[in-house]
């Protein structure tokens, strides 16, 4: 069955960085766009970045580019996020998402799974 696992949340600073990872499993990962979302406390979701199947194009949200870099190894299965230049309004909770297909749209119900989350707080 497919699996979506998140890790690397945690408190960070204002201005600093972490690295988000999603371990996929139970389908073609190399067949499938991917993207990021994440839900603010109070809010609704929000989608964060995408990246097309093949890691050749990638798409970011207005409020985090220029900060976040979406990536992804399709020899590990893993989808990555790498955070930098923190804001508090950055914190949320950070969800990996798989495409239905190739592109890695806005809309969600382009998206068939989602993992279980990881909480990304940023806070002096």
């Amino acid at each position: 069955q497919v699996q979506l696992v998140e890790s690397g949340g945690g408190l960070a600073q204002p201005g600093g960085s972490l690295r988000l990872s999603c371990a996929a499993s139970g389908f073609t990962f190399s067949s499938y766009a991917m993207s990021w979302a994440r839900q603010a406390p109070g809010k609704g979701l929000e989608w964060v970045s995408g990246i097309w199947r093949n890691d050749s194009d990638t798409f970011y949200a207005a409020s985090v580019k220029g900060r976040f870099t979406i990536s992804r190894d399709n020899t590990k299965n893993t989808l990555y996020l790498q955070m930098n230049s923190l804001k508090p309004e950055d914190t949320g909770l950070y969800y990996c998402a798989k495409a239905t297909g190739s592109w890695p749209g806005k809309d969600f119900s382009e998206y068939d799974y989602w993992g279980q989350g990881t909480q990304v707080t940023v806070s002096s």
